[in-house]
């Protein structure tokens, strides 16, 4: 079994589970016991300085809004690109921490890039294996850009991404025309 550990899962169209339509979910951790990771495109419309008024004991004024992370609870994650606050390295300059202390000071941080999820997503032994095998779930190396992308809908640009890929390798061409109808 190839971990997928580091890789994005897109939703298939066909997945009917509502927690998880149209989601993209970065794979923090993947092996024979089961896998974990974060949706990463469900913002919560509330901010973290609101949940952190419930969390902790210590002022917080970040208006950035916390992400729901899956129908999993769990400790708060953040994702972010401060290797002094990494508890573990997810790919080369992505980072994961849970600790109280290495989520204060990165939400203290005004120029931080990072996001904060409540929540996660997880699967037992063979299950993510058996829902990939399905079709629910197309798969792609994450990059630290699609992790914090915020330009627009990241499952559209996501699955449009693994498409152009299977087209390029399935017809063994070097790229796609801009506008196939000139071919």
């Amino acid at each position: 079994m190839e971990s997928l550990a580091g890789h994005l899962l897109i939703a298939s169209p066909q997945l009917e589970d509502p927690n998880f339509a149209r989601a993209v979910v970065l794979l923090i951790h993947h092996n024979r016991e089961g896998a974990f990771g974060v949706v990463l495109n469900r913002p919560s419309d509330s901010t973290i300085k609101e949940l952190w008024k419930e969390v902790a004991q210590t002022p917080c004024e970040n208006l950035r809004h916390v992400h729901l992370g899956g129908p999993v609870s769990g400790p708060l994650i953040a994702l972010h690109t401060d290797r002094e606050l990494a508890e573990m390295e997810i790919l080369p300059g992505l980072f994961f921490a849970a600790q109280r202390e290495n989520l204060q000071r990165l939400i203290a941080l005004p120029e931080a890039v990072f996001r904060l999820f409540i929540g996660h997503s997880g699967w037992g032994e063979r299950q993510l294996e058996r829902e990939l095998e399905a079709g629910s779930w197309l798969t792609t190396p994450a990059t630290v850009e699609l992790v914090f992308y915020n330009e627009g809908d990241l499952w559209k640009r996501t699955a449009q991404q693994v498409g152009e890929a299977l087209l390029l390798e399935t017809l063994k061409l070097k790229e796609i025309p801009p506008d196939a109808s000139l071919n």
